[in-house]
């Protein structure tokens, strides 16, 4: 199938940081999204150098085909898969650039960048992922995500010890497990081949966004777009509606039924932290006009920056117990507030049931006129009244309007006013 693609790219410092350490790029064939780590010293520097690496590959797929011998070959999976693993290599010559641009610059220490980008081979897309960047797939409809973050919180979930909905506010969740930088020399990087149609758009982005914006909601701006720009606007916007603490960088790719002309190729664009490098790349028209917006946001409090963990087994286990003992502190924090709960409610029906019992009302048990404490009104099958005192007197013996008031019942605040109430029906008790 002979099949174009359109693309959108646009990122944002974010509410909160003062650089921003994502980067991105959007060419002809390639498409990729990178999240630096290390710090206002390093992560900007990691995925920026990464992301120029990797754009080099942009230039070798002008016709939407492998060129893997200097030679155009024909579109097919095993040549996606080939392209796959000629982005992995790349990836890793990557790896080895930024260790040796820390052994030249060692204030950069500890730097590192995620990656999550692919290369398209006619309709298929040549896809590597290393990292918690990720790429999410709306078709027919249907929004998924379909690469996995290789984080220790992940982990977990995979593992069955915490849930997705605990992952997102779990306070590890910025550690990774697996990077490129100055921290792993030989890093294992995914890889796969993705089939594509018509009207698919894959979404790739970093956790900036993801991190803090629900998948329905990210589905319904796809589903809703104006255009694909627009699309990457409305995204960023609701990251920044949500605090952005964090950087926020996107790209839409979507799936055309031909493949786009020349004139309508918008040539390479980079963003973020890439963009900056040199004076005369485009930063994202969204960043632009989102800078320069003054709304109403809710509270930003500043993102846990990413870091590596080098200690695998040794973290896991530290991670589990810790994850062990928060679920206990939860559940004896839920179990104190559920008795808590149990205690308020007990001792509020225990001050109405008293208060029910502070009063009374003159009525009827068919035959005589009955003076009760309580109200008429009961719990299921408890009563909320007995009978204080029994008059006596015949309902019989009573005016055809007094016997109705008193089938009707006559309330009192009191058992003297009760008693008043029978005095004024004309006969003693």
């Amino acid at each position: 199938m002979t099949v174009g693609y359109a693309s959108a790219i646009g990122s944002h410092v974010g509410m909160v940081r003062s650089n921003n350490q994502d980067s991105a790029f959007a060419g002809d064939r390639l498409f990729l999204v990178a999240d630096g780590m290390g710090g206002h010293a390093g992560g900007d520097v990691a995925s920026a150098l990464t992301t120029r690496a990797i754009a080099k590959l942009d230039a070798n797929t002008e016709t939407g085909q492998l060129d893997l011998n200097g030679e155009p070959v024909a579109p097919t999976a095993a040549q996606a898969q080939a392209a796959s693993d000629q982005l992995a290599d790349q990836l890793l010559r990557a790896n080895r650039m930024l260790r040796s641009t820390v052994g030249e610059r060692p204030e950069l220490s500890g730097m590192g960048t995620t990656f999550t980008g692919f290369m398209t081979v006619g309709d298929h897309l040549s896809l590597a992922h290393i990292g918690d960047t990720r790429l999410y797939l709306l078709r027919d409809g249907k929004f998924t995500q379909v690469t996995q973050d290789h984080t220790f919180v992940q982990h977990l979930v995979d593992s069955g010890q915490i849930t997705e909905d605990e992952a997102k506010t779990h306070p590890r969740r910025s550690v990774l497990m697996r990077v490129l930088g100055d921290v792993d020399s030989s890093p294992k990087i995914d890889t796969a081949v993705l089939q594509t149609r018509p009207d698919d758009v894959w979404l790739l982005c970093s956790d900036g966004l993801c991190g803090y914006v629900e998948d329905i909601d990210m589905e319904k701006i796809l589903l809703r777009r104006p255009s694909l720009q627009g699309a990457v606007d409305q995204l960023i916007d609701k990251a920044l509606a949500h605090g952005a603490p964090d950087n926020v960088t996107v790209v839409l790719v979507e799936t055309m039924a031909a493949p786009l002309t020349a004139a309508e190729m918008p040539g390479p664009r980079f963003a973020g932290s890439a963009a900056t490098e040199t004076a005369d790349e485009e930063v994202s028209t969204s960043r632009t006009r989102l800078l320069s917006r003054r709304r109403m946001i809710r509270r930003s409090t500043p993102a846990a920056e990413s870091h590596f963990e080098p200690r695998i087994d040794e973290y896991l286990a530290e991670l589990i117990a810790e994850t062990k003992r928060r679920n206990r502190r939860r559940r004896a924090i839920w179990a104190i507030g559920l008795l808590a709960l149990i205690a308020v409610i007990a001792g509020s029906l225990t001050l109405g049931y008293q208060w029910t019992q502070s009063l009374y009302y003159v009525g009827t048990d068919g035959d005589t006129v009955i003076i009760y404490r309580g109200v008429q009104q009961g719990i299921g099958t408890l009563s909320l009244s007995s009978e204080a005192e029994d008059t006596g007197i015949p309902l019989d013996s009573l005016g055809g309007l007094e016997q109705r008031q008193v089938e009707r019942t006559l309330s009192a605040g009191s058992l003297a006013e009760a008693r008043e109430i029978v005095l004024r029906l004309g006969v003693e008790p």
